[in-house]
């Protein structure tokens, strides 16, 4: 993808790379830099807020530092989405690829949007969905 304009779907490990320091992170804030559309879908908001509240409970990070991630998420370059793929695309795309259910969830979802948007590209760190996204050209 091109340094311009960009369509991005956010799955919960980019947007938590984004927001908390670890070994993706500087791609991460690349990518939130770029102008355009980022898109972030209830599933991955669900699992972002699963995250830090554990680790919050856990006492893994303080609640001042959880709540200015909180706010960080909430008030980043995200557009939030109120949507769900449809039931043979996920059907199709669990035949091609091993993905865990949030994961096949998340692909069938960016497939369905770049119906809209063809330059969209899912951004994800993790390796068995990367590999998915790329086999349908969704990176």
């Amino acid at each position: 993808m091109n340094e311009g304009l960009a369509a991005v779907y956010w799955d919960a490990s980019a947007v938590l790379s984004a927001l908390m320091l670890d070994e993706y992170s500087d791609q991460a804030q690349e990518w939130s830099k770029r102008d355009g559309i980022h898109l972030v879908s209830t599933l991955s908001c669900a699992e972002v807020y699963a995250v830090l509240f554990r680790l919050q409970r856990e006492k893994k990070a303080n609640d001042k530092a959880i709540q200015g991630v909180i706010e960080a998420f909430e008030l980043g370059p995200w557009q939030k989405l109120n949507l769900q793929p449809e039931w043979h695309q996920m059907k199709l795309l669990a035949s091609q690829w091993s993905l865990r259910g949030s994961d096949l969830w998340h692909l069938a979802t960016a497939a369905m949007i770049r119906m809209d948007l063809p330059e969209l590209v899912l951004l994800t760190f993790d390796k068995r969905l990367l590999l998915a996204a790329k086999g349908e050209r969704l990176f």
